[in-house]
């Protein structure tokens, strides 16, 4: 029986982690491909944009979904669901014949990714031991963070090695093995019922959809023209009626009480800000490298590795600094390291600066995510009563990506109102104003993350019946 149970919780440890590197390598995959990209399909660089943000937009917007979705339904049967969406569209985007159509992909590919993702953690958790979970757990965590760090350099090998396509078609034999051995191997499970927040979703979703469509096409249309004014506000107007929505209703997508808690508030700011700087330089840096200094897409990948490798190394000391010194505190250590790490590449940036030049902010960098990385999740849990985890992590997740895609979009701008890919010296000229305010905004999440006051986790309140409580008095 002990063998039975130990082979099924190896399936399942199997599969989910598989899958998660799988949807979690398309964050940052694309990175080392987007020159390609540009120069096959003749995008823009709004094109390229969307090619980062309209996965990561419907990632983050429908990853609550997700996780109610399987809840509701079934997870292994959502798992299977997700897993057909997302290498439905991994071979969409691979046949993909105009950036418009691999954009469109890529957004059916946020969608499959926001229900997998949650979801592996919940079958995992349910598949393992009580007193093995935290084990189980930390290395799901820690296998995310390695696709994670392994995303641009994976991506520039792919590309080097064959053709961009195969960043997408790499995906489609690996869901193809993995659904039906899920539908075989996972057990079925439910969560609580709830109703789904349908209201909630679509407002959420088209609000910021208007903002970021605003954000990406400012520069080529106008700031002043009415579609960009009309977009932003309309987008603005459609989140704030998200906010009274979920205010009212008795199924919240996103309970806005979490956010009366200041640690819960100011944790989640603080990892807004992180994604914003490290998502928006990134996307530059990628290009930075091919575009300017001529490297292959594997070279730029290798060249970015010191940064995003980093946390593999720094996250398990920071871990055990945790047990001793607040997680604000080392979140904030780490926001201002990774901060002073954008300012330092943004300094230095020029056409010719030498790789040695960089290596040094990007390992500095790279010590301050980890630090920020490590601690965050305890934080944020932390602020909220035991059965409300789920929720909270769900809601960290989404703003967290969301930060992401603010930052691709708002730098972007920044890039294009100073420089563009017309030369060397044009595109460090866009390049420099836009990592400064990245490090300027990842600066001020550091304040934020280092003034979050130190309290003890909220208590379930457990109501006692009458003679409960005389015999609990007496």
């Amino acid at each position: 029986m002990t063998d039975k149970i130990g082979t099924k919780t190896l399936w399942t440890f199997v599969i989910t982690s598989i899958a998660l590197v799988m949807v979690t390598l398309d964050n940052l995959v694309v990175t080392t491909a987007l020159p390609v990209i540009r120069h096959d399909l003749h995008a823009t660089l709004q094109g390229l944009e969307w090619t980062v943000n309209a996965y990561t937009l419907t990632f983050a917007v429908l990853l609550l979904t997700g996780a109610a979705l399987g809840d509701r339904f079934g997870r292994r049967r959502l798992f299977v669901i997700g897993l057909g969406i997302f290498t439905a569209a991994s071979a969409f985007a691979a046949l993909a014949p105009s950036i418009d159509a691999l954009n469109l992909a890529r957004a059916l590919q946020g969608v499959g990714g926001a229900i997998v993702t949650p979801l592996t953690l919940t079958l995992l958790s349910a598949a393992v031991r009580p007193e093995r979970r935290g084990l189980a757990l930390g290395a799901w965590g820690g296998i995310g963070g390695l696709a994670v760090a392994l995303g641009p350099l994976v991506g520039g090998a792919v590309v080097q090695g064959m053709s961009w396509q195969w960043i997408f078609w790499l995906n489609v034999p690996i869901g193809l093995l993995l659904i039906p051995l899920a539908w075989r191997r996972l057990d079925e499970s439910r969560g609580p019922s709830s109703k789904l927040d349908l209201p909630g979703l679509g407002l959420a979703s088209a609000g910021l959809l208007g903002i970021v469509w605003g954000l990406v096409r400012g520069n080529s249309v106008g700031w002043g023209s009415l579609e960009i004014v009309g977009s932003i506000g309309a987008g603005a107007v459609l989140v704030a009626l998200f906010v009274l929505w979920e205010l009212r209703t008795k199924a919240p997508m996103l309970p806005m009480r979490f956010f009366r808690n200041r640690t819960f508030t100011q944790a989640n700011v603080a990892s807004l800000f992180m994604f914003f700087g490290m998502f928006g330089s990134i996307f530059l840096l990628a290009q930075f490298f091919q575009t300017v200094q001529g490297y292959s897409p594997f070279g730029a990948g290798l060249r970015i590795l010191p940064w995003t490798a980093m946390p593999i190394f720094i996250a398990p000391i920071a871990g055990a600094l945790s047990d001793r010194i607040p997680g604000p505190r080392i979140m904030g250590v780490g926001l201002a390291l990774q901060a002073i790490g954008l300012g330092w590449i943004a300094a230095v940036s020029t056409p010719t600066v030498p790789y040695a030049d960089l290596v040094g902010p990007f390992v500095l960098s790279g010590i301050g995510m980890a630090l920020f990385f490590a601690p965050v999740a305890n934080v944020i849990l932390g602020a909220v009563r035991p059965r409300e985890e789920g929720q909270a992590s769900g809601a960290n997740n989404a703003i967290r990506e969301l930060g992401g895609v603010f930052g691709v979009a708002v730098l972007a701008s920044i890039f294009a109102s100073y420089g563009g890919y017309g030369s060397g010296t044009s595109f460090v000229n866009g390049l420099g104003p836009a990592v400064w305010v990245g490090a300027i905004l990842v600066a001020v999440g550091a304040i934020v993350a280092i003034t979050i006051p130190a309290r003890r986790r909220p208590v379930e309140v457990e109501v006692l019946e009458p003679a409960a409580a005389l015999e609990e008095a007496a």
